[in-house]
């Protein structure tokens, strides 16, 4: 008798996680906290399955991904996009915890999508400083747009709200800094991004904390991850319009300043700007291209570890 592979769906909420298994068609739930997480764990070590498929569900699922990546266990994240036009395709058409763990165990038994590697706690440490420097920020901007229309008593309390977050954000700048330079990798990977014209500190570690595939895979696949590859919309002998869309919408925010700054003061991405205006592609079009070129010289630049050559762009 040869063992059926096991294929596990995870639906994670902020209090709950629901556990679906196939073949078996065993569903339990377990709270999402410490003690919840390692009775999982120990019965995931249990069954030993072929894959753990889990959504990307704003940060609740961060605690079971550490342990997930800390045991080596098969797990893949999803964009939830992705599972839910999986379901509607199995006319599954309600939705809840126990239906959505169901059917992301059932999308990794008939897709068996390829699991990459889950981010190291350090990864996901980095990721979340970022993520913390970039929402001080948009708390500094709200509070100084408030301040503008209010009145002097409630004025000086915004200011006071400013100093504070401007303190915490330059606190967490020099954190996120001696964090980089604890990693050779990372500093390195810092001052090859940092070479090209037109790319700051912010956009620097943008790129480092959320996209961990820079230089690993080649010039389609990146773009495709990001969101910045057009895609066909054909049929028959219609030819649409072809559009990018999903991928990761931080990392295209980051692309979209860098090719905007570097329309000025980086000589690669002005001259290839030109070339599509003047071959009659509109403005957006030119520069969503310039990110994706932008995107494809960052990663062979990492891949081949060379810095910014002022004449020409890397080889990629």
């Amino acid at each position: 008798m040869v063992a059926k592979s096991v294929f596990v769906g995870i639906d994670v909420s902020k209090r709950q996680l629901d556990i679906a298994i196939r073949p078996t068609g065993e569903f339990f739930s377990l709270n999402n906290d410490e003690a919840g997480i390692a009775s999982l764990i120990r019965r995931l070590l249990e069954l030993q399955p072929e894959l753990v498929v889990l959504e990307a569900t704003g940060g609740y699922e961060i605690p079971l991904v550490f342990a997930l990546a800390q045991e080596k266990l098969p797990a893949v994240l999803m964009n939830p996009r992705f599972i839910r036009d999986f379901a509607k395709s199995l006319g599954k058409l309600a939705k809840t915890d126990k239906i959505d763990a169901q059917v992301l165990a059932h999308y990794g038994e008939a897709v068996q999508p390829e699991p990459r590697p889950l981010p190291e706690p350090a990864q996901l440490e980095l990721a979340a400083l970022v993520s913390r420097r970039r929402q001080l920020v948009e708390m500094i901007a709200g509070e100084e747009n408030r301040r503008q229309m209010a009145t002097p008593r409630v004025r000086r309390n915004i200011e006071v709200l400013l100093s504070e977050l401007r303190r915490l954000l330059e606190e967490l700048d020099l954190d996120l800094g001696d964090f980089l330079r604890q990693s050779p990798l990372w500093h390195e990977n810092a001052k090859i991004i940092r070479s090209v014209p037109g790319l700051g500190k912010v956009i620097t570690c943008g790129l480092l904390g959320y996209l961990p595939e820079l230089g690993t895979l080649n010039r389609k696949k990146i773009a495709a991850l990001v969101g910045v590859a057009p895609l066909n919309r054909d049929s028959g002998q219609q030819r649409g319009k072809r559009m990018v869309w999903g991928g990761r919408p931080k990392i295209r925010s980051l692309l979209y300043m860098g090719a905007l700054v570097g329309l000025r003061h980086n000589p690669v991405l002005r001259a290839f700007y030109q070339k599509l205006r003047l071959a009659g592609k509109p403005a957006k079009v030119a520069l969503t291209a310039c990110m994706r070129k932008l995107l494809t010289i960052l990663n062979a630049m990492i891949k081949n570890r060379t810095v910014w050559c002022c004449h020409e762009s890397p080889a990629v």
